[in-house]
């Protein structure tokens, strides 16, 4: 048994230790989108702390959501976080499977490029959209009576830059439409939909979607508009931007691999080709087909032959 635990936990090192080198040239390529996308986030998060500022309490706007879901209430506002979480650390674990996993059909890397420039496209368009308007938020932190509901002038230019994290995150205002929340979940639903291989998890993660759409509004953390924009803008610039990228490497077939082999696969492939010309065989398998010999000479057509001393031996 300890035999076997420390074979196996030498193939899954070695499964790592291949990905993570193969990995990290990706990386070298691709650091600078990364490290831009990245960025983006916290410039995101400065334009929501910032938009507060402007934030004014005022009346809960009429809101359709609001009359049919009933309101959890402040002591159940932690499910629909904690749903967006489970959404969140999902996506981010399935997408560093190629690590241990034997099966493969992407590259991390590239994908959370890809991810990144979903998201940096959304965010563009929340930034605008939410400082063009700023509605009186329906949290209950926002609204009127609540001492957090407004933000006195800042003091200095670091109190913006620090954006007061994590407080200032969880309990910002006026960054309404439309839902930051709903843009991670349905990039990481549409982008495992495209590359995921489990329908049934497809499935589920449209199902935990519609269910997070209706946890926000049901926690009064937006309106149901910002919800609705989110579902048809961020379908629409996954649809558009998408198509736009260089489509990614697949790695379930045969085909070639994104970096230079090693010498020990470039004799390994070398071997492999020589042993199937000496056995006769090509590797492509469409052009194969049987071809009996008629005096030591292989025939071109399809059909049997005989050879002359056969047919002249009677």
């Amino acid at each position: 048994m300890t035999l076997y635990i420390a074979r196996e936990g030498s193939k899954l090192w070695r499964k790592i230790s291949i990905e993570t080198s193969v990995e990290l040239q990706l990386l070298l390529e691709k650091w600078k989108l990364v490290l831009a996308g990245l960025v983006f986030q916290y410039i995101h998060g400065l334009a929501a702390r910032g938009v507060h500022y402007l934030h004014r309490p005022g009346p809960t706007l009429q809101d359709l959501g609001f009359m049919i879901l009933p309101e959890l209430g402040k002591e159940r506002g932690y499910i629909s976080e904690s749903v967006f979480t489970f959404i969140f650390l999902s996506f981010v674990l399935w997408t560093f499977h190629p690590f241990v996993y034997h099966s493969k059909r992407f590259y991390t890397v590239l994908i959370w490029c890809r991810v990144l420039a979903f998201l940096v496209a959304s965010q563009v368009l929340r930034i605008i959209t939410f400082y063009s308007t700023q509605l009186p938020g329906p949290n209950y932190h926002c609204r009127e009576g609540s001492e957090l509901a407004s933000l006195p002038p800042p003091r200095n230019i670091l109190e913006v830059l620090l954006i007061n994290f994590p407080q200032g995150v969880i309990y910002g205002c006026g960054d309404l439409i439309f839902s930051s929340h709903m843009i991670f979940t349905l990039v990481f639903v549409r982008t495992y939909h495209k590359y995921g291989s489990k329908r049934f998890v497809k499935f589920l993660g449209w199902l935990l979607a519609i269910f997070q759409s209706l946890l926000i509004v049901a926690s009064r953390k937006h309106y149901t508009v910002d919800v609705v924009v989110a579902w048809y803008t961020v379908n629409l610039v996954v649809f558009f931007v998408d198509k736009k990228l260089p489509e990614m490497p697949d790695r379930t077939g045969g085909s070639p691999p994104l970096l230079p082999l090693s010498v020990k696969e470039k004799d390994s492939r070398f071997k492999e080709e020589n042993h199937k010309l000496l056995n006769g065989t090509s590797g492509d398998t469409t052009d194969w087909r049987h071809r009996p010999q008629v005096n030591g000479k292989h025939s071109d057509d399809g059909n049997h032959a005989y050879s002359e001393t056969t047919l002249g031996g009677t």
